[in-house]
C-alpha cells in the first residue's frame, strides 16, 4: 500500500499491539471521527433533538386523537339513528295493522281521535271525504331487518 510520500509500508514491522491500542473494534459507537478520512462528527444538542421529537410526537398523537374523535362522533350518530329507528319501530308495531307489511314497501302512520295509532297502505291524499284519523304521523318504510324508517313526517320524533 503506498502512502502520499511514495514510501511503502513494511507490513512485517507493524506493531499489532500498538495498532490495537490506537483503534476501536466498534468505530460506529464512538462519539468522534476514528480515522483521518472519516466524516466530521459534531456534538449535537440532545435537548434540542428531544424537544423536536417530543413536539412531533405530540403533533402526531393529536392528529390521531382528532381522527378517533371524528370516528367516535360518527358511531354516536349511527347509534342515535338506530335508537330512533327502534323507537319508531316499537310505536308502529304497537299500532293497529290490518295487513301484513311487505319489506321495502311504503306505508302511512296515522293517529285517531282517541290517540291510538294505525298503519295504512292508503296515503293521506287517497282518503275520501271521511278520514278515520286526526293527524298524519308520517310516511314509513319497512326495512329488511324489520325495523321501520321514516321517509316523511316529524310527528313521530316529537312524541317522546
Amino acid at each position: 500500500m503506498a502512502q502520499k510520500t511514495g514510501k511503502k509500508i513494511d507490513v512485517d514491522n507493524i506493531d499489532l499491539e500498538l495498532m490495537k491500542e490506537k483503534t476501536t473494534p466498534d468505530p460506529g459507537l464512538i462519539e468522534f471521527a476514528h480515522t483521518v478520512g472519516s466524516a466530521i462528527v459534531k456534538p449535537t444538542d440532545a435537548g434540542k433533538i428531544k424537544g423536536k421529537a417530543v413536539s412531533a410526537m405530540h403533533d402526531q398523537t393529536h392528529r390521531q386523537f382528532r381522527q378517533l374523535y371524528e370516528q367516535m362522533q360518527t358511531l354516536v350518530e349511527q347509534a342515535r339513528d338506530l335508537k330512533e329507528r327502534v323507537k319508531l319501530s316499537e310505536r308502529i308495531y304497537l299500532a293497529k295493522i290490518n295487513f301484513e307489511p311487505v319489506i321495502n314497501h311504503v306505508y302511512h302512520l296515522y293517529q285517531r281521535e282517541d290517540g291510538t295509532d294505525f298503519l295504512s297502505m292508503i296515503s293521506p291524499e287517497e282518503w275520501g271525504r271521511v278520514k278515520p284519523f286526526t293527524s298524519v304521523l308520517g310516511k314509513v318504510q319497512l326495512l329488511s331487518d324489520h325495523t321501520w324508517e321514516i321517509l316523511e313526517g316529524d310527528a313521530i320524533h316529537s312524541d317522546d
